[in-house]
């Protein structure tokens, strides 16, 4: 894992932006850009990250930033790597899409499975806040079980859909979670993803005090949780090959996580969840840990 002290120097993101106050999104898409370095142009749909970004005219980042509808990220970013190729000049610069939770486990999801189908070289993050914060915080297909939503107000009744899950049975060649509260471990992935030809996808908890309903001063401490109750482990597949990140491997042992309940108690969105509701989180979560657990063995 990379030392905190190799991290570049260079900011690519200026200073002023219109992100919330605790906005962990900034924090990744900081982490991130400096991963990728100069050399590098993103896409983006409707979502907070345009919000960053700022008004027609400004972009508060030192890359080249195209914006683009909801529903088109992967088709976009598929068209910069065509361009790129045309013009020779696709080794020197990587292409990334950044999107929200809404516009890729939802809205986005045809384009980005069309880009990855067709074998595209880039690199596709989402960015999951587990709701359409920038629209008023309804529902998304990654709004986890017992969620508060402005759509779902007596809580989401079905679990998170599951996108790292279908972008592997894609057959791609990279695929990996992480979280902002773990910035090391979020820097080597994007560096890992530059080193692999091919579709690259990241998926990446975020979590929001405004929509999530918390001290903006909790974000990091909120994602840490995520990962010690096990609710987010981390991870990559590499070539079809499952490795349990360095942060989440204690967790394979149940009594090192903590409850469940310590996270959710942190966000107002869970403040109505019922008991019956927890009880299938805990069964989630250990459900998802065998999984792990067998395909570690089986490897």
């Amino acid at each position: 894992m990379v030392k905190l002290m190799e991290i570049p120097d260079e900011e690519f993101i200026y200073p002023g932006t219109r992100a919330c106050a605790g906005c962990s999104m900034a924090l990744i898409y900081r982490i991130a850009l400096k991963a990728l370095g100069p050399k590098t142009i993103i896409t983006v749909p409707a979502s907070c990250l345009t919000v960053l970004h700022g008004m027609q005219g400004f972009c508060t980042t030192k890359v080249s930033v195209l914006h683009t509808p909801f529903a088109t990220t992967g088709a976009s970013a598929s068209g910069i790597v065509a361009s790129l190729e045309d013009k020779g000049l696709a080794d020197d610069v990587n292409v990334v899409a950044f999107a929200g939770d809404g516009g890729t486990v939802d809205i986005g999801i045809q384009s980005l499975s069309g880009a990855v189908e067709r074998g595209t070289n880039f690199i596709y993050a989402c960015y999951d806040n587990e709701a359409y914060m920038n629209t008023g915080v309804q529902r998304s297909g990654s709004t986890p079980l017992g969620a508060y939503s402005t759509t779902t107000p007596n809580g989401k009744t079905g679990y998170k859909k599951n996108m790292p899950k279908i972008l592997e049975a894609h057959g791609i060649p990279y695929v990996a979670t992480a979280i902002s509260s773990y910035p090391l471990d979020l820097y080597d992935k994007f560096k890992n993803a530059m080193k692999i030809n091919g579709p690259k996808y990241i998926h990446i908890l975020a979590p929001c005090p405004p929509g999530w309903g918390y001290n903006p001063k909790d974000s990091i401490e909120i994602g840490r949780l995520a990962v010690q109750t096990g609710f987010w482990p981390l991870y990559e597949v590499i070539e079809g090959k499952f490795v349990l990140s360095k942060d989440s491997s204690k967790y394979l042992d149940p009594k090192k996580r903590k409850p469940i309940i310590e996270y959710l108690n942190t966000q107002k969105r869970f403040k109505n969840i019922s008991d019956e509701d927890i009880e299938r989180h805990k069964s989630y979560i250990e459900d998802q840990w065998k999984q792990i657990q067998k395909r570690i063995e089986n490897e």
